[in-house]
């Protein structure tokens, strides 16, 4: 078995992974970590920027938005990690930069202010008013000394009533005007489409879209820092153009079918003792959901458009 120092193909803080047992290894493998790549990085300079951004009558604001599994909510709580509650000894109050909170099902207003008020650590109301709700968590928001509020899948909201969508598009208006903080929005298209009912609060929001990989060299670029920290005892070939071809087709460049691809192909390549990747490992033998039912469909397709020969 490798040593800490026997796998000069992996950066020299992993290579201590590599002499893990293999059920160890294979939990390192599974654990959810934060893989920064240059789509991520731009947004997240965007969100320090807005979170700097002076107190103004018209704030502005920043829709982040993608394909289901581009990596909008980890680039959030990256971010939010960033900018972590302080305790402040003087008032005995979190001070809290960032108050992140995720759409509600059905996008009603009052829902909207328990979500928020939730985020901050604040004991749901019993009883209350809409109003008494809504004035709690202005304050509230105020009190822990807000900068920036985060709403997650933000297109949740069209599962509402055109009603409720006008209600609640107004509410989060109402809250940029009143704290005069950046309100950052992500979620997928829809999330878009949603926010352009409102011309008003679309005219504020800059949009920012997190695009599907091609197969290029920041692609290259990606597999290649995989295969750096993977655990695997033997060096990998994740940019040889079969390999990356192969993973692209498979995942159709969106991030979370790329890691969940990798990392399935890394167990298999532990269990059985091949101990690295290359385009061999990537057959259709592989077991993935997110991709084996993409590609089923496909297969299924393409079926269906052939011709029927009759006996």
């Amino acid at each position: 078995m490798s040593g800490a120092g026997g796998c000069p193909h992996l950066d020299p803080a992993y290579r201590k992974f590599a002499g893990l047992p293999d059920d160890e290894r294979i939990a390192w493998i599974r654990a959810d970590r934060w893989i920064g790549f240059d789509q991520a990085g731009l947004a997240l300079a965007r969100l320090e920027n807005l979170l700097t951004y002076p107190a103004r009558d018209r704030m502005p604001c920043l829709l982040i938005y993608g394909d289901t599994g581009m990596g909008k909510t980890k680039i959030v709580r990256k971010f939010e990690r960033a900018h972590p509650p302080k305790f402040c000894q003087v008032t005995g109050v979190d001070r809290r930069p960032v108050v992140v909170a995720q759409v509600p099902s059905e996008p009603l207003e009052r829902d909207l202010y328990r979500e928020l008020l939730s985020s901050m650590g604040a004991p749901a109301m019993a009883g209350g008013t809409l109003a008494r709700e809504k004035d709690v968590c202005r304050a509230l928001l105020r009190t822990v000394g807000a900068k920036m509020i985060i709403l997650d899948e933000v297109n949740g909201m069209l599962a509402g009533t055109y009603r409720q969508q006008r209600i609640f598009l107004n509410a989060i208006r109402f809250l940029a005007n009143d704290l005069r903080i950046p309100l950052v929005c992500a979620g997928t298209d829809l999330a878009r489409q949603a926010l352009l009912t409102d011309a008003q609060l679309a005219e504020r929001f800059e949009a920012f879209h997190l695009k599907p990989w091609k197969n290029d060299a920041a692609f290259a670029g990606l597999l290649k820092s995989l295969g750096h920290i993977l655990p695997l005892r033997e060096p990998s070939d994740l940019t040889g153009p079969a390999t990356r071809a192969r993973v692209h087709a498979l995942t159709s460049g969106v991030t979370a079918r790329i890691l969940r691809l990798i990392e399935t192909a890394a167990e298999a390549a532990v269990h059985s003792g091949r101990e690295r990747l290359d385009a061999e490992s990537f057959g259709d033998d592989l077991v993935l959901p997110l991709v084996s039912m993409t590609q089923s469909n496909r297969r299924r397709s393409r079926q269906t458009l052939q011709p029927q020969v009759s006996a």
